[in-house]
């Protein structure tokens, strides 16, 4: 297998450089102080490959909206499956000074309902897990164009 083939699918040597652009590595994330946005910034951090050792090259700030709607009814008039959309609104900016670069990204998925309290909580948690990183791998596709683009 060739190493091209290797960094396309997001290989990482142990003492190499992550796949695409090096200042990727170089950027800090902040994100919002709630469960949803430490996901996202998590997320976030390791498929930019954050290298905290380094001084950021960019900021990168996100503001989360979600939206929970009930899909499918039973008869007792309870949803049996819920909609989450998850809107991310990014900024980058530059530590140095120029042109911040912006953008939106939206996932939507679905979870089933639960009738347990704590299986109800655990699967809206994953929910918002699998949005944070669809969100994540969205918002790293547009950092790659605009940073190529630039």
């Amino acid at each position: 297998m060739s190493v091209t083939l290797l960094a396309g699918c997001g290989f990482t040597p142990l003492y190499g450089t992550a796949a695409g652009s090096p200042a990727l590595s170089r950027i800090a994330v902040q994100t919002q102080d709630d469960r949803l946005g430490y996901r996202l910034r998590e997320q976030l951090e390791d498929s930019l490959g954050w290298d905290r050792g380094t001084a950021p090259l960019y900021r990168l700030q996100t503001q989360i909206e979600q939206n929970r709607r009930p899909l499918g009814r039973r008869i007792d008039d309870t949803a049996t499956r819920y909609e989450l959309t998850v809107k991310a609104a990014w900024v980058l900016t530059p530590v140095a000074g120029g042109a911040p670069l912006s953008g939106v990204e939206t996932a939507i998925l679905t979870y089933a309902a639960a009738d347990q309290p704590y299986a109800a909580i655990a699967a809206q948690q994953d929910g918002e897990d699998r949005a944070a990183a669809e969100l994540s791998r969205l918002i790293r596709i547009d950092i790659l164009r605009a940073l190529s683009a630039s």
